[in-house]
This record gives structure tokens, sequence and C-alpha cells, in this order.
């Protein structure tokens, strides 16, 4: 119902179109597949009676409504499909659903080919008498221009209406000059017909709505986010923001073009918006939006807990007043969000560190302190033994890990 995809598909494949809208919009909702189908179908398939589609027009600076709407379209569906990739069952029904439709539709046109395709006559003579059996019929004039097939609605009967379906856009209606509306030419015997007058173009209205668009998609992030902040994660918020945003500049996209004003800027921003809600799917789900100051510190080694974690902000897990036995070992796993994760251990414990940052740094006794190496997908595994001189204690297991972040790990003086 908005450009004509799916009942291009359903004419060509002999399937009822409503069914490959039911398909898209499943898939759709169910990775964004559909979303990207319906877009690049959309560039690259072009319109019944014509040669060049929209992402042609596109690419040689023609830019129009229908081709930046449906670059919205796809760059809105991998957004959502890469906010999917973790899920595995859903990714699996949306690839099995577009298998059977790719195997339905495939199955159909091989029976429509094999009812319709006429059966070929191997004989010369047979197909000789057959030829010279009737005459050639006298052939009417070209049909006037006008909607193509695709304005005129599938009805149950499997006929075409009278009237248009509402396509958002399609095929412009003003006769070219291959299919030119004929009119009789009365009282000329050679030439009965001629090409009626081609209507007046229509002119673009002025004014553009950029600016309204921007102060609306701003407002739409701004409470799409304030409303999730407080009961989702970081990157769920901004998710939330984004979409409600990129949902603006859309709707703003689609009545710029019938206004005839599309303008750069809002398409810029669109897709500035789209890259911005990739980025926050695929933000770590253990990133809060409440940035806070934690502070554990066990008296003993009967009060330290297996696992402390943290959303977003600075923690410090202070373990120097626990006097690990010797000979025998205590595990501990400390995790932090964003932020940074310090670690002060026992002055005579053996330390076996194992330490895991997405994006940021890494610091161990010893070390520096503006020795600071920010990386992607940091992880070290390292032995820290007593210090010289000091009685040796129990052995310490860390395993500590920051999505974006510092973990520091730093040993006690006394």
């Amino acid at each position: 119902m908005l450009a004509g995809v799916c009942g291009g598909l359903g004419r060509y494949f002999d399937i009822d179109p409503v069914i490959f809208r039911i398909v898209l919009g499943v898939l759709t909702v169910t990775g964004g597949a559909g979303l990207i189908f319906y877009g690049f179908a959309w560039l690259l398939i072009a319109h019944d009676g014509e040669e060049e589609n929209e992402a042609r027009r596109l690419l040689t600076g023609r830019v129009e409504g229908p081709a930046l709407v449906a670059v919205l379209m796809a760059l809105v569906g991998c957004g959502l499909f890469l906010s999917m990739l973790g899920n595995g069952g859903v990714l699996m029904f949306a690839t099995l659903l577009t298998l059977a439709m790719a195997g339905s539709a495939y199955w159909s046109q091989r029976r429509r080919l094999a009812v319709t395709e006429p059966r070929r006559v191997t004989d010369p003579a047979v197909a000789h008498a057959v030829a010279d059996a009737a005459p050639p019929e006298t052939q009417a004039p070209p049909a006037p221009g006008g909607p193509s097939w695709w304005r005129n609605p599938i009805v149950k009967d499997g006929t075409t209406g009278p009237v248009g379906t509402g396509y958002l856009w399609g095929p412009d209606d003003t006769p070219t000059e291959a299919a030119v509306p004929l009119r009789r030419r009365s009282g000329t015997a050679g030439a009965p017909w001629a090409a009626s007058p081609a209507p007046e173009p229509v002119r673009p209205r002025s004014g553009g709505i950029g600016g309204r668009v921007f102060l609306l998609a701003l407002a739409a992030a701004g409470l799409g986010t304030g409303l999730t902040w407080n009961a989702h994660p970081l990157g769920a918020s901004l998710q939330a923001g984004f979409a409600c945003a990129l949902a603006v500049f859309g709707l703003g996209i689609a009545v710029s073009a019938f206004r005839g004003r599309t303008g750069f800027g809002s398409v810029m921003l669109a897709v500035i918006t789209a890259g911005l809600l990739a980025g926050a799917a695929v933000l770590p789900r253990d990133i809060s939006t409440d940035w806070v100051r934690e502070e554990w510190r066990p008296a003993s080694v009967a009060a330290v807990q297996p696992r402390y974690e943290l959303g977003s902000g600075i923690g410090t897990l202070d373990l120097s007043a626990v006097a690990v036995p010797k000979g025998e070992t205590l595990s501990v796993a400390a995790e932090v969000g964003a932020g940074q994760l310090r670690v002060v251990v026992p002055k005579n414990a053996t330390v076996e560190v194992r330490v895991q940052v997405g994006l940021g740094d890494i610091q161990l006794a010893g070390e520096a302190p503006a020795d600071v190496d920010v990386a992607p997908e940091r992880k070290t595994k390292t032995t820290l033994a007593p210090p010289e001189g000091t009685a040796p204690g129990g052995t310490l297991e860390l395993d500590l890990k920051a999505a974006v972040g510092q973990v520091e790990v730093t040993r006690a003086t006394s």
C-alpha cells in the first residue's frame, strides 16, 4: 500500500499481494528484515512500464521523495536488525519464514509457467498449417495512456477495479512519449489518429518544514528517552529516544515529498539518527542510567561475597582487611557496566588476576598511574606476587570485568 512493491510481487508470482504484506510485516517486527527488503526493492525494482528505477535516479542526482523514504526505510530496518542480533530464536523464525515465502513464490511462478506456456509444435508441416489456418485480425489503435495496473486494486474475483488504491508513490500518470493519449482526427484518411496535447506539469509548492521537523524530532527524542530513563538500561533508553526521533524525521520527509520540498538537511539528520540508533542497540545491557559511587569493605573472609556488580559509576572493592590464610584460595568476581572499578588487595596475598574490558584501560599494581592506554577488547591474565620481605599469605583469585571504563588493581600498604 506504500509504493506498490507487494502488488508488483503478487502480480509477478501470481500470489495475493496481501500474503506478501503480511509476511513483510511479520519480518519487520521480528528483526527489521521486512523494512530492509522493502526499501531495497523500492529502490532497485522499476515501476511497470518504466526502465529507470529509484536508485538510478538517486545516483544521478535527482533526489526525490520516494528514493529518500526507501533509503530511510532500509536504514531503520538495519538498525532493528542490529538490535536483534543477540536473539537467536527470533532470527531463526525470520529466516524460516523468509525461506518459506521464497519457496512458495518460486513454486507459484513455476506452476503458472507450466499452465500458461503453449506447447511447441515440432512438425514443420503442422506448424505451417496452424499459422495459415486464420488470417491476422485487424489490430485496434493503441490504448490511451493512464494509470499503471498496480493502481487498480485486485478484488475478490481476481479482476481489477477502476478506483486507485491510494499508493503514496508510483509511476507518473503523466503520459510519456511511449504512451501518449490518442484522439481521433476527423476528415483524414491516412492518419486518423493524432496525439493529444500533454497536460501542464504540476508545480511544487514552495515552503520547507525542515526546521519544524528538527524541533519535533528533538522533542520526541527527549520524550522517549525521559519516559524510559529510570526503568530501563542506558542502551534501551537511548534506543527509545532515537527511534521516536527517526519516526518524526520519516514523517517529515514523507510530508516534504508531497509538498515538493524535501530538504537535504532532514535526510542527513535522519541518516545520522539511524546510525546513532544502531550504535545504541549494541551498548551493553548492564550499563545503567544512574551514576553512583559504591564501596564494598568486607572485614573477613566470611564477609566476602562471591560477586559484586555495579551498573554505571565508580565501584571500590577494598579487600585490604581480608586475611586469606596460607594455603587457601579465595575467589571474588566484580563487574561494572560503565565507569571505574577499583580493587584493593591484601598486602601479603598472592593475587591471580583476570581482567576483561570492552573499551577502556587496565591498571595493575606496580604500573605508573599516568600510563593510560584506552583500547577496545582489552584482556589480561597475570599473577601479582607479594612484596619482598612480606610473609606470604593465601591466594586471591580476581575475575574483573568492565564494559566501558577502567579497571584498577592496587595493593594495600599495610
